[in-house]
């Protein structure tokens, strides 16, 4: 599998997709969410691990409950998007690698690993998982506000209490209002950031 997407895909998937904090009138669907995840779960991860976990808040209810938790400037943004969608990861990812690895023995060699580990095969595999999302999520028509700045221990009581799943940042979802997008920041040139050796 050789082929480049199109301009027009590389338009949405980067080149004019911005970072949006306001938001026009539409619904995310669960058959969106359930779209854009089931793109995002064949990007790769270390030994298949995919230890991302994604919550996705709609309900007005679940919006109190992660609203308590956000910084004072993430809350407008946030209460006002369609979804938001907490992506995590699980620190016992391996308790599903029976069926995400061919190795019969992955389960319990990564079972056996120390914390300090696990915790960085978690984080690292769930943060791409993450981007993935994001990337699936503007391919699927929605635009994406990812952030930090909020409580991820107390998120990680409200949603995920008595789990070994934690909170690594959030990302609302909807349809942008490109007329509050504040003029586009700048971006390092190849040679600013990158060597060839």
């Amino acid at each position: 599998m050789s082929r480049a997407v199109n301009d027009d895909a590389l338009d949405v998937l980067f080149r004019k997709a911005r970072t949006h904090r306001k938001w026009r009138a539409g619904a995310v669907t669960p058959q969106m969410l359930m779209a854009a995840y089931d793109l995002a779960r064949w990007g790769p991860t270390t030994n298949n691990t995919t230890p991302a976990r994604f919550v996705f808040v709609v309900s007005n209810e679940a919006k109190e409950r992660l609203k308590r938790h956000l910084n004072k400037g993430n809350v407008e943004q946030t209460m006002s998007a369609p979804a938001t969608a907490i992506i995590a990861y699980d620190t016992h990812f391996y308790e599903m690698m029976d069926k995400l690895s061919p190795n019969p023995g992955a389960k319990e060699s990564w079972s056996q690993k120390n914390p300090a580990e696990i915790e960085e095969a978690a984080f690292r595999g769930g943060t791409l998982q993450g981007a993935y999302f994001m990337l699936a999520a503007r391919a699927v028509g929605l635009d994406c506000g990812p952030m930090s700045g909020f409580n991820n221990a107390g998120v990680d009581q409200e949603f995920f209490a008595g789990t070994a799943i934690k909170s690594n940042f959030l990302c609302n979802l909807g349809y942008g209002d490109e007329t509050s997008l504040r003029p586009r920041a700048g971006r390092l040139e190849f040679d600013e950031a990158c060597r060839i050796l």
